[in-house]
């Protein structure tokens, strides 16, 4: 048996009293993968009744805590509570921005005309909230708006504040900016003589700037990201993050979300100008045919949280339910040739399942043509990017733990690579990798040719990959 130079970290090989001296080694303690929890980031606007300033990232833990923190129907807010009933188990950090300092906050109204001739009722929808009052025969107009306006006030995580003049109930956005634009808000009655005109939300304009909160939590960890912009200063600030953090020198790996709820056109577009393996855009449609409607910042962190849930990198999340959003009409549903259209667009479409069940149909990223602008699909699946980063980390917190204060010699490269096909083989036995063993050939543990005190590792990696797709061919016999 060959002889091994064994090394001790806290006895000397000076010492010469004598005696029987015994250290602790744990470096060889660890013999199995490392965990794989998920953290997510949320990024909002506050109002000034948030307890908590701006950019101060937040832990929070319920619907109530976030409410304190940044306000009741902030953007935070609606944010965090999409995240936590999406999944109540996440690990949430919130960082919220002020309004942008020449912000514009958008408007709308509900003008009502009466008075009725039979009573009913009427029914307000702003967001996915219902919110609805009685009419009596005979109401005026402004008895009506008068009720609806004393209704509204009972509700105050909506995003919008309300007031009432002449018959007519105004909305104003919570927070400045460019999303309360896209606040819905609908309004059907029952009541004879009485309509309910309704003016969209317009006007909002200047939104914080997102670089801001990505700058705060940059040296921090966090798996998944969900921002409520959808414009470009925003998504070149998110790709610069992303690419900053999750790169080989930072190696703190992230995904991004954002949500849409506009056309199937604006939704490919944006798909094709974001490009990029960890981007995330998540799709559902919503016209005036959809009564109740979610926000795209609802979609964008309800979607965040599912990803976040699931701590396998290579497992599907092909139907799992984005609890909370609300499901469009039928009307406004994708159909098969459409899902396909985005699913070919760097777009994750969504679906309603049975039970109104609003569900991810596949989830892939916004990454569709490679920097030629060559049709690419290595990184069109979230898991594919999700498995590198895993197998990453496993890899690098093995040779972590095996040679903290390891000397460079010619055993050296062999030892490494040795630790690294252990991590190989665990990681095909969870069925994240596979084809270890034809592929351990390619696995090359190397002095680096330059600097004396560098190894170089190349090592070929076959991640599983999720079953989207079964074909049969059924051949009738008679």
């Amino acid at each position: 048996m060959g002889s091994k130079n064994i090394s001790f970290d806290q006895i000397p090989a000076s010492i010469r009293k004598p005696g029987k001296y015994f250290e602790f080694n744990t470096k060889l303690a660890v013999r199995t993968l490392p965990a794989n929890k998920q953290r997510m980031l949320l990024i909002g606007q506050r109002t000034g009744a948030g307890a908590v300033a701006e950019l101060v990232p937040t832990r929070v833990f319920s619907d109530g805590e976030a409410a304190a923190a940044f306000g009741q129907g902030s953007i935070a807010h609606l944010m965090a509570k999409a995240a936590i009933r999406a999944n109540q188990y996440l690990d949430l950090t919130i960082v919220a921005l002020d309004d942008a300092g020449t912000g514009v906050a958008a408007s709308g109204a509900i003008t009502m005309t009466g008075p009725a001739t039979s009573s009913g009722s009427l029914v307000l929808y702003i967001g996915a909230q219902r919110v609805e009052i009685g009419i009596a025969k005979e109401d005026t107009a402004n008895a009506i708006a008068a009720a609806l306006n004393t209704e509204l006030a009972k509700y105050p995580g909506l995003p919008v504040t309300a007031g009432v003049a002449t018959g007519t109930v105004t909305l104003t956005a919570k927070n400045d900016g460019t999303l309360g634009n896209a606040i819905p808000v609908s309004a059907t009655t029952t009541a004879a003589g009485v309509t309910a005109t309704v003016v969209t939300m317009s006007g909002g304009a200047t939104d914080p700037t997102l670089a801001t909160a990505l700058a705060t939590v940059a040296a921090e960890q966090y798996h998944v990201i969900s921002v409520p912009f959808n414009d470009a200063t925003s998504y070149a600030a998110l790709k610069a993050h992303l690419d900053t953090v999750s790169g080989p020198m930072e190696q703190r790996p992230a995904r991004a979300i954002m949500g849409f709820t506009g056309s199937l056109g604006a939704a490919t577009t944006l798909g094709g100008l974001l490009n990029h393996g960890r981007i995330n855009l998540a799709f559902l449609r919503y016209t005036a045919a959809s009564l109740s409607q979610s926000l795209s910042c609802e979609l964008a962190t309800a979607y965040g949280s599912v990803m976040a849930f699931e701590e396998d990198p290579s497992r599907p999340l092909n139907t799992l339910e984005l609890a909370g959003i609300a499901a469009p009409a039928i009307g406004d549903r994708l159909s098969r040739t459409e899902q396909e259209a985005c699913l070919n667009n760097g777009v994750a479409p969504l679906e309603v399942g049975p039970g109104e069940k609003v569900q991810i149909v596949r989830a892939i990223t916004t990454y569709i043509v490679d920097p030629q602008g060559i049709p690419d699909i290595s990184l069109l699946d979230t898991t594919t990017i999700a498995t590198l980063d895993f197998v990453r980390k496993a890899c690098r917190e093995r040779i972590s733990l095996r040679f903290p204060r390891e000397k460079l010699s010619s055993r050296t490269p062999g030892r490494v690579r040795t630790e690294i096909l252990d991590v190989l083989l665990k990681l095909q036995e969870l069925e994240i990798v596979e084809e270890v063993e034809a592929n351990k050939d390619g696995l090359i543990v190397e002095r680096d040719l330059q600097d004396p005190n560098r190894l170089n590792a190349k090592i070929p990696t076959d991640v599983v990959n999720g079953l989207h797709v079964f074909a049969g061919r059924i051949d009738l016999l008679l």
